[in-house]
């Protein structure tokens, strides 16, 4: 489109400027409805294409019309409101849970305990802290809202277990004994331990630290002394075994023309004498005939018997008897299982009704009773006397 040139009278000149000369200054969005398209002075361009300047600012306003906010008021909302978000969160974070959701009461032995939830929370590996660590409480509630937890554990017990929630220390009074805080420590998963546990009677809590530490020994000395030597006798064919433990310094030696007439060759000896102090005690035998239930052997026995070592003397009977070898024995612990699956058929012998046959004195065979009378047609006979192997009918008349 061509261009005019006007003089104005004032020594500026006017310009016509097309639609397609708005559009390459980029000033299409901003013109004023207020001002003929097609006539837009020079001197108004340069105020045209500041962003601040809008055609809002000469535009009629209407009364039901709402204005719209331009990008400075939109900032500054945008902060007024970041600023209000951040304080309710603020304050939200001051104020966390209620008071009263972190309250739990507790019912132990007829004894009400008010306990802060945030104890369990902080140890979840026990079962007060995984029954009240989360928001789902696996404890169902009575009537008042209680929970009732610790069966079978006492008030004051309970009150003892409760510090190591508070302080991780359990101060065990005389009036409790040891190894019944040791079961409830073991029921409600708490560790048991030296550095927990402070009591006045130090006896029972060494004796209650010795039955752990002898259960973790002898599953040390199980699996790297006594199961080769049982797995050395499975593949014999044996189904049991008997192992007797000596000391390194022993020396067995026996007359093979005359062995001891005890069975002891069909034994098994272990040389080691960490093993030999361990079984010393009665207290750690009993401990290890419990680990070696808890593994499915049958038939243990544990304990001390004297084993012979070597020959002392060789003694003859009066009157030209048999002559007698004596032994020199040693008290030495020993142990003994079974593998044995169907023990009981092993030594147990099923005698079948037998029947002489006819004609044939002294041999006889077996016959199914029932069902030979059934064929004979007399269920109801009398049954006929017992017959014993080998013997003639004349015997029983």
């Amino acid at each position: 489109m061509e261009n005019v040139n006007n003089d104005n009278g004032d020594g500026n000149q006017d310009y016509d400027s097309s639609d397609s000369e708005l559009e390459s200054l980029g000033l299409d969005a901003n013109v004023p409805l207020d001002i003929p398209p097609r006539d837009i002075p020079v001197r108004h361009i340069r105020a045209l294409s500041d962003p601040l300047h809008s055609a809002l600012k000469h535009r009629p306003s209407f009364p039901d019309e709402e204005r719209l906010p331009g990008p400075s008021s939109m900032k500054r909302s945008s902060e007024v409101n970041e600023t209000a978000n951040s304080r309710v969160v603020s304050s939200n974070m001051g104020k966390g849970k209620p008071k009263d959701m972190d309250k739990l009461i507790l019912i132990v032995d007829g004894t009400r305990f008010v306990v802060e939830r945030s104890l369990f929370i902080a140890h979840p590996n026990t079962m007060l802290g995984r029954m009240f660590g989360s928001s789902n409480d696996y404890t169902a509630r009575n009537d008042k809202g209680e929970f009732e937890v610790a069966h079978g554990i006492s008030a004051a017990l309970f009150k003892c277990i409760l510090d190591y929630y508070k302080t991780g220390m359990i101060n065990c009074p005389p009036s409790i004994s040891i190894p019944e805080l040791r079961e409830a420590c073991d029921y409600l998963l708490l560790p048991f331990n030296a550095n927990i546990v402070k009591c006045q009677n130090l006896r029972e809590l060494l004796h209650e630290l010795s039955n752990d530490g002898a259960r973790n020994q002898f599953i040390e000395f199980l699996e790297e002394f006594i199961v080769p030597v049982m797995v050395s006798a499975a593949r014999k064919g044996n189904r049991e075994c008997h192992i007797v433990i000596l000391a390194e310094e022993d020396i067995v030696e026996w007359d093979r023309e005359y062995p001891p007439s005890m069975g002891e060759e069909y034994h098994q000896i272990i040389y080691n004498n960490r093993l030999h102090r361990f079984f010393k005690y009665f207290e750690n035998r009993d401990v290890a005939k419990d680990v070696l239930k808890e593994r499915g052997l049958k038939k243990i026995r544990l304990g001390i018997e004297g084993y012979p070592t070597h020959k002392e003397k060789i003694k003859q009977r009066p009157n030209g008897g048999r002559l007698e070898v004596i032994y020199n024995y040693v008290q030495r612990p020993f142990v003994r299982m079974s593998w044995e699956k169907e023990e009981s058929k092993s030594r147990h012998v099923d005698f079948q009704c037998v029947k002489q046959k006819t004609g044939v004195p002294g041999l006889v065979e077996a016959v199914d009773e029932p069902a030979a009378l059934a064929a004979a047609g007399a269920i109801n006979a009398p049954r006929p006397p017992p017959v014993v192997l080998g013997a003639y009918p004349e015997d029983y008349e």
